[in-house]
């Protein structure tokens, strides 16, 4: 005889999502999942679509005023690899004659963590003379940068340093800034980092795309700083 079948077994199944059984339900749910990816992706597309042609290489850049260099953390208070990375194509900008200033932004939120610094003490080792070096901060996440460059240091156009994966979102948000933006993507080597950026991005794009949509202040806005116009009226190099 066969036992009574258990109750949570009866329950387990009322839980399991159930397919459409007619066609017209099959097919909704099909346009829905098809509906759900064009509108995922769409915030990568506009991305692409808006940044695409402003990508640049460092023989290709256009000759602008100012660099813009964002943070990329630090390894025992020194610029990580990949930071290091952006602030060697920002210096090799600058000795090519491509920028006379490069604004350096990132996070200083906490007295032991201050990314500007360590970025400009790399530039001046590597040829920036640190009168050309204007510091941001309060570069929280790439639109608080841009918003801030625009804003607060009075940068109207530029050319954007970062790795490739990030370089679009970058340009995409300065130019919705208010910036003139074009950018250079730096190499970088395909490892669990590059990986986790790519993918991070896919991710990072939708909160890109309200960013530019609403145009939300940053976290830390402040007064106006004369840093990039006074480095500018240096003269020579």
């Amino acid at each position: 005889m066969r036992g009574k079948r258990p109750q949570w077994l009866g329950r387990l199944e009322r839980l399991r999502p159930r397919r459409p059984r007619t066609r017209r339900g099959q097919r909704w749910a099909v346009q829905g999942v098809m509906a759900a990816c064009v509108l995922g992706l769409a915030p990568a597309t506009w991305m692409y679509s808006v940044a695409d042609a402003r990508v640049r290489t460092t023989a290709d850049a256009p000759a602008q005023q100012v660099a813009v260099v964002f943070g990329a953390g630090l390894w025992d208070g020194k610029p990580s690899p990949y930071l290091a990375n952006r602030l060697n194509t920002a210096a090799e900008l600058y000795r090519d004659g491509k920028v006379k200033v490069v604004l350096v932004t990132g996070d200083n939120s906490r007295e032991e963590y201050d990314e500007p610094d360590a970025m400009r003490a790399y530039l001046v080792t590597h040829g920036v003379p640190d009168k050309r070096i204007v510091s941001d901060f309060a570069g929280f996440d790439t639109w608080d940068s841009c918003v801030r460059a625009k804003k607060i240091f009075g940068v109207d156009r530029a050319v954007l340093v970062s790795q490739g994966f990030h370089i679009r979102r970058a340009i995409a948000l300065c130019r919705a800034a208010g910036i003139d933006a074009y950018g250079v993507g730096v190499d970088a080597k395909h490892d669990a980092t590059w990986y986790y950026g790519g993918t991070r991005e896919v991710f990072a794009a939708g909160k890109a795309a309200l960013d530019a949509m609403f145009k939300p202040d940053p976290h830390f806005l402040g007064p106006e700083e004369p840093g990039v116009g006074e480095a500018l009226a240096t003269g020579g190099r």
